[in-house]
């Protein structure tokens, strides 16, 4: 505890970091405050008992999740950063894929600026498009409380304010990001994720409560086995093969550069909470059907509806590791990286320069993506498994999925901020024995994901 209160003490003590960590606090408290703001043309009491009896799932509930549960309530912030997320992760991929974008993007400072600013473009037609779509689902869901009165003008409005909604909380995520601590865009959906926290622990508490002593002891049988899984998910977020790496000797005039030995940090997890969020959207789409008349489907629509069921658990499995080696390879390229290598006189001791050392890279990578992508595949099933076995289903979602990881790698890489501020400044570390390592610390020679 002793250690504790001094590294906060220490933490304080820096103005620089103090001021960042004020700022993001008060950015994230105006966000909070704009996830409670209704819609005009709704009423909030009808829109409360409605919202009492219907149940958030499948990519609707990821969705709400994300945004702090603004989505079901129908908030002015409804959307959240998702739109940016869609937009970002289009133009990341895009960048990959197209050679003319990779030329902008490796022109530095002003190749990044243009890329942002594409970025926020495409933003706007995503959000339009995704407010048209859901004012659809408020007609279908929360039409009774839709004011009468206000009906003909409710659907331009909503566009507008869901429009400007989404790109004020873009706004905030890069105010965060140039004048607060970590990355704005992942803090303000780690937020939303954790403002359900508190209020799933009370229901499952309640639940579990009620069953009397033996209910409160599975409680903590629950409680240890979510700390269990946070646990793997730090180890699977900051696992890391290192590959030793030896610079060749230079000797310019009477001095000698190179000569050290150092090793390239390969990521066991390199794609991120990617695969996960891709299968999510995959397995939704059989749930389409349900809005047509075809009878026959049902039992499709019913499988891929519900995240307990085994067939459910299987595919999605298979899906999330088939992404996470699809990902790694758009995202890892051994071959550049072996460029790179041999362009500043690096070498792998016993391998030779060039394409016998991309193709060492690429099969060590192989190698550790496997169990990475099997224990992300079973992260990404455990809540299925936490709600059979009768986990109430709003607590059940931090036993794993996009929910836990994202909190996982987003707090990781604020603390590994934090820590690098307290180093520069001569104080210790925030741990006794190695050090926090973010995901831009552990392997900053490969793309980073939005998230």
């Amino acid at each position: 505890m002793k250690k504790l209160i001094q590294t906060i003490k220490n933490i304080w003590s820096i103005e620089e970091l103090r001021g960042k960590i004020i700022v993001t606090l008060l950015l994230i408290l105006l966000y909070r405050f704009g996830t409670h703001i209704v819609l005009p043309g709704l009423d909030a009491a009808a829109l409360e008992s409605i919202k009492a009896s219907n149940k958030t799932e499948g990519l609707l509930g990821l969705f709400d999740a994300f945004a702090g549960g603004a989505f079901s309530q129908a908030s002015i912030l409804a959307l959240g950063i998702m739109p940016y997320i869609s937009a970002s992760i289009f133009m990341q991929l895009m960048a990959i894929l197209v050679p003319q974008l990779q030329k902008i993007q490796k022109e530095g400072e002003s190749g990044r600026k243009k890329i942002n600013q594409w970025t926020r473009y495409l933003t706007v037609i995503v959000t339009a498009f995704q407010a048209s779509a859901y004012i659809a689902y408020l007609n279908s869901t929360y039409s009774a409380a839709i004011i009468p009165a206000y009906a003909s003008f409710f659907p331009f409005s909503t566009v507008i304010i869901l429009t400007a909604g989404s790109l004020f909380v873009m706004w905030l995520g890069e105010k965060i990001q140039d004048k607060g601590l970590g990355n704005g865009a992942s803090i303000i959906i780690m937020v939303g994720i954790l403002a359900r926290l508190p209020i799933s622990i009370i229901q499952e508490w309640t639940a579990k409560g009620e069953k009397g002593g033996g209910g409160l002891l599975i409680f903590l049988i629950e409680i240890a086995v979510f700390i269990a899984v946070v646990v793997g998910l730090v180890l699977l977020v900051q696992g890391v093969r290192k590959i030793p790496v030896n610079y060749a000797k230079q000797i310019v005039g009477n001095r000698q550069f190179g000569g050290a030995r150092q090793f390239l940090p390969v990521k066991v997890n390199s794609a991120g909470v990617m695969p996960i969020i891709f299968a999510q959207a995959i397995m939704f789409l059989p749930t389409l059907v349900s809005f047509t008349n075809l009878d026959s489907k049902e039992g499709i629509v019913r499988i891929f509806n519900d995240h307990t069921h085994v067939v459910y658990m299987l595919v999605y499995a298979v899906m999330v590791i088939g992404f996470t080696f699809l990902y790694t390879a758009l995202i890892f390229n051994p071959k550049q990286i072996a460029e790179d290598l041999k362009r500043n006189n690096g070498f792998i001791p016993g391998v030779k320069p060039g394409q016998p050392t991309a193709d060492y890279i690429g099969s060590i990578m192989d190698k550790i993506t496997l169990p990475g992508a099997i224990f992300l595949a079973f992260v990404g099933i455990l809540p299925g498994f936490a709600d059979r076995l009768g986990v109430t289903q709003s607590f059940s979602t931090f036993f794993g999925g996009t929910s836990l990881l994202i909190m996982v790698q987003v707090i990781l890489d604020t603390l590994q901020q934090i820590e690098t501020y307290l180093l520069m400044r001569q104080y210790d570390g925030l741990m006794s024995s190695g050090r926090v390592m973010g995901r831009q610390s552990s392997n900053s020679s490969l793309p980073t994901t939005t998230i």
